[in-house]
């Protein structure tokens, strides 16, 4: 694990180990805006936009590790100190969907359009 951002006891992953932790037992959640969400996403996120957290957290699952992901990481940080303040085991990915896409993890879109980041 890696730590950093201005928060020592954040825990965070790379991308790399995000898309290995994401095909198993971990959840990933995408923390980005609707219209982020669309243009391109990883196929097993789930969406929780970070402007609706308190309304939909109910929706994460609270016995499962949560990889929190944004375009850049920044926003995720915020989101991961929440979720852990909420009881949540939350991890933030370092670097977000950019490093996601940058370590080879793949990306859809919500229509028949390329995805992108």
């Amino acid at each position: 694990m890696i730590f950093g951002l201005g928060r020592a006891d954040l825990e965070q992953v790379s991308a790399a180990e995000a898309i290995s932790l994401s095909a198993g037992d971990s959840i990933l959640v995408d923390v980005r805006e609707d219209y982020e969400w669309d243009a391109g996403h990883a196929p097993q996120a789930i969406n929780v936009p970070m402007s609706r957290l308190d309304e939909r957290m109910s929706d994460l699952p609270p016995d499962s590790t949560l990889l929190i992901i944004c375009l850049s990481g920044h926003r995720s940080v915020g989101v991961t100190a929440r979720l852990e303040r909420a009881g949540y085991s939350a991890v933030n990915v370092e670097g977000g969907m950019l490093a996601w896409v940058d370590a080879g993890g793949p990306i859809v879109a919500s229509d028949e359009r390329e995805p992108r980041v």
